[in-house]
C-alpha cells in the first residue's frame, strides 16, 4: 500500500511539473518574446522616433523558435502515436522509432 502511493506521488510529481513547464511556460515565453519584439523595435510610447535594440529582436526570435520547436514536437508525438510509432530522444535529435 505504502509503495503505491509513493508511486502515485511520484507521478504527480511529473506530471504537476510538465503541466507548469507547457501550461504556463510556453505562454509566458510567447509574451516575453512579443516584449523582447516591442524592445528590438524601439517601441516607447513616449518617443515614437526610438530606435530599436537589435538584442530585442534576438531574444524575440529565440523565443519564438523555442515555442514553435515545441508546438512542432507536440503535433509529432500525437501524429506519430496515430501512425504505432513513438518518439524517442535517444541521440541528439528526435527520431521516430516503432513502438
Amino acid at each position: 500500500m505504502t509503495q503505491n502511493l509513493v508511486l502515485v506521488g511520484e507521478a504527480l510529481w511529473k506530471i504537476l511539473l510538465v503541466a507548469l513547464v507547457l501550461g504556463a511556460g510556453l505562454p509566458v515565453l510567447f509574451s516575453a518574446g512579443v516584449r523582447a519584439l516591442a524592445f528590438g523595435a524601439g517601441g516607447d510610447a513616449e518617443d515614437s522616433h526610438a530606435p530599436g535594440h537589435p538584442a530585442g529582436k534576438v531574444l524575440a526570435v529565440v523565443c519564438f523558435a523555442v515555442v514553435v520547436a515545441a508546438v512542432a514536437l507536440g503535433i509529432t508525438f500525437i501524429v506519430a502515436s496515430g501512425f504505432g510509432k513513438a518518439l524517442s530522444f535517444e541521440h541528439v535529435y528526435p527520431t521516430l522509432v516503432d513502438k
